[in-house]
């Protein structure tokens, strides 16, 4: 039968692409299923069938997050149990407990809106939309880049094909990339115990979280009762949640820093040519692996190092102030130490987290200069108190900078002399703006 001329190029691509959905193409949806990094049963292949065939259908070339939050609860689910009455009582009763020793310990004011108990499910939800928000650059940039590489390799009879059908290709590929998301954080939240366990504010200003199941799970091996590891991350959790609402400014700085690095990310289309050229149907496994190991994100510039030092500060900072509040807030609890040393491997060891980050942006959040911004934040608490170390995050100008976790003796000898009442010593930058604001500063005479 003679090909149609009145057959659009889209409708062709869209054909082919649902015979490989159905099966009746080299590729079996099953290993397409797990190129998506979903289990190869029935339903599983089913669903993607499905969700595939619905981004055929979507024109627009945007991303269908939806996706993402679906892959994350049904992976969040599996295990999962709900919170039992005896759980949230002594959480509940943990929480209590933790905002009376902080009040001992920071300046920073308690929270407006109670703690949350969550469950895996509920926490996927309530983080997806950041997630999304941090995710998205990198997502377009993939897809727009396999868009083009696939259609410059492509033979040259299958040109005019191709050249129409991007939106169909750019939708397909968006939503491989929101399922891998959804995956992502389906895993995160078998993992993480609270709301701000992976350094960022995943959660609304001021709202604090922790998932029972998973902070049960924390415990398990320790050899520590049960009620001290329920008690020393309410404090962690809590503080965390104090900071940021404290600061204000700051989840917003955090997230558009984030947002602006993945913004600024390229992808190595020199990578995706050799897929392209080598690609077998039969082993996508290879394509997925390079979406999700990061490997087709080439090495950062010399702005995004920059910028990443920059990010990398201040979370060290955040998580440092964290740190030594909860130290000091927890003295009386016996086991604190051997608890908060579990807390640092847990960290240092990296893990999910790390991995959806260096993954989704290229970006990877573990702060490697934690240990400094603790002692940094130590001293300057010894030196002058609480509050005036809590004050410091009233505004960003305000909060220390890289050079002050090298050497904290600055920062410290400046907050003395303010506390004593002398005027502190002023370096180059301070000076010449007085000047300026002063009018001392030399005018050229008038002839």
């Amino acid at each position: 039968m003679a090909d149609d001329p009145n057959k659009e190029p889209d409708d062709e691509l869209a054909r082919l692409l649902r015979e490989m959905l159905s099966g009746n193409a080299s590729i079996d949806p099953s290993q397409l299923a797990g190129a998506a990094g979903l289990p190869s049963d029935p339903a599983s292949i089913q669903a993607l069938i499905g969700q595939l065939q619905n981004a055929m259908r979507n024109t627009d070339g945007g991303i269908n997050w939806d996706l993402s939050l679906e892959q994350a609860r049904t992976l969040a689910s599996e295990g999962a149990h709900s919170v039992t009455p005896a759980e949230r009582a002594t959480l509940d009763q943990a929480f209590n407990v933790a905002a009376l020793w902080l009040d001992q310990v920071t300046t920073v004011s308690e929270l407006t809106s109670p703690p949350q108990l969550i469950g895996r499910a509920e926490w996927a939800r309530q983080t997806m939309p950041l997630w999304t928000q941090l995710a998205e650059p990198v997502a377009l940039s993939i897809s727009d880049a396999l868009t083009r590489v696939l259609t410059e390799q492509a033979p040259e009879e299958m040109q005019g094909m191709l050249a129409n059908a991007g939106q169909i290709m750019r939708s397909v590929g968006g939503a491989l990339f929101a399922m891998q998301l959804g995956q992502v954080v389906g895993q995160l939240a078998k993992e993480v115990v609270s709301g701000g366990d992976i350094g960022i504010p995943l959660l609304a200003d001021g709202q604090a979280a922790l998932l029972p199941q998973n902070v049960a799970e924390f415990g398990d091996g320790l050899d520590i009762p049960a009620d001290q590891v329920q008690l020393y991350l309410a404090v962690r959790e809590l503080a965390h949640a104090r900071l940021f609402r404290h600061a204000k400014w700051l989840r917003l700085q955090l997230i558009t820093q984030i947002t602006a690095f993945a913004k600024g990310i390229t992808i190595d289309t020199d990578r995706l040519e050799e897929l392209a050229e080598g690609f077998d149907p039969s082993n996508p496994e290879e394509l997925r692996e390079a979406m999700v190991s990061g490997a087709l994100i080439p090495p950062k510039t010399e702005e995004q190092q920059e910028a990443l030092a920059r990010l990398e500060t201040v979370l060290a900072l955040v998580e440092g102030w964290v740190d030594v509040v909860t130290a000091n807030a927890t003295r009386l609890l016996p086991k604190a130490d051997a608890i908060a040393e579990m807390v640092r491997r847990r960290r240092a060891s990296g893990g999910p987290a790390e991995s959806a980050f260096a993954t989704l942006v290229g970006l990877e959040l573990r702060p490697r200069r934690l240990r400094d911004a603790a002692a940094m934040w130590q001293a300057v608490t010894d030196a002058v108190g609480q509050e005036a170390r809590d004050d410091l995050w009233s505004h960003p100008d305000l909060l220390p900078q890289s050079s002050d976790l090298d050497d904290p003796s600055a920062i410290v000898a400046r907050l003395t002399a303010t506390a004593n009442g002398q005027e502190p010593e002023r370096d180059a930058v301070d000076q010449a703006l007085e000047d300026l604001l002063r009018g001392d500063t030399e005018r050229p005479t008038e002839e």
